[in-house]
């Protein structure tokens, strides 16, 4: 099964190794909506609080501070609690 993995609070070093900084941002109001993640997806969450439910799995909750990375090949639904803003990469 397709698992989400989450490091709270990750230290800087973790950060500028992944050149998570330099990553595009992504930002989205409160919703929820279903999402498939055909390629890998690291994000370093800058604001909001999210609970995605993986099909099949139990839900995660995340928000800011946080470095989420998403598997190739999940299907998930998104709930956006508090509005969202994060670096993101795929692949």
């Amino acid at each position: 099964m397709k698992t989400i993995t989450v490091e709270h609070a990750p230290d800087a070093k973790r950060i500028d190794g992944l050149g998570a900084r330099g990553w595009p941002i992504w930002e989205k109001e409160v919703s929820e909506f279903p999402w498939y993640y055909d390629e890998q997806e690291i994000c370093l969450f800058l604001e909001g609080d999210v609970q995605v439910m993986p099909d099949g799995g139990e839900p995660v909750r995340f928000g800011k501070g946080d470095l989420v990375t998403f598997p190739q090949g999940m299907s998930c639904t998104w709930k956006v609690i508090k509005p969202v803003r994060k670096h993101y990469k795929f692949g």
